[in-house]
């Protein structure tokens, strides 16, 4: 498994280690048995760039995913009706931190949580999740609900808080 994780957001400070961790964790439990992942920590300004970009989206974004693989188109929209267990990956997920801060605030959850469910909502679609439609929607939530719950209790997301200064943007 080899995941990269940049952070170029100044909102939060992150525990890039652990995340790092939780990240390998994940996959592991879905099953990938290889992983060419590139996960991005960003800020307002970078996502609205890359949701107009990509996904002719004017507007900020939670998460955004993009398969590599050549498999599929390379953003989060639909990929093939019957993806059938996919155990290598090859993508990049962009989580915008001040989303996540806004949403915890919105849900009554923490910063930390959302971030690893948008962690967990780009590996599922880079797997093949689709949530265009209602039902689709309603299956991948579910999935995304276990998978949380499950890391939640295997990790301690409250220490993705990082004490101290803001990490700089190094890749780790």
């Amino acid at each position: 498994m080899n995941v990269v994780l940049a952070n170029r957001q100044r909102t939060r400070k992150i525990n890039r280690r652990l995340l790092k961790q939780i990240t390998v964790a994940l996959l592991a439990d879905l099953k990938v048995e290889a992983a060419e992942l590139g996960l991005h920590l960003v800020a307002t300004p970078e996502i609205i760039r890359l949701n107009e970009q990509f996904l002719r989206h004017a507007s900020p974004t939670d998460v955004i995913a993009f398969d590599h693989s050549g498999s599929r188109r390379r953003t989060l929209d639909p990929g093939p009706k019957t993806p059938g267990p996919r155990r290598q990956l090859h993508g990049e997920i962009f989580i915008c931190v001040d989303e996540a801060v806004l949403q915890a605030r919105k849900f009554r959850a923490s910063w930390q949580s959302e971030i690893t469910r948008y962690l967990v909502h780009g590996v599922l679609h880079l797997l093949g999740h689709d949530d265009s439609r209602p039902a689709e929607r309603r299956k991948m939530k579910r999935a995304e609900d276990r998978r949380l719950r499950e890391l939640s209790r295997r990790f301690s997301l409250a220490h993705l808080a990082r004490p101290g200064k803001l990490s700089q943007c190094k890749n780790h």
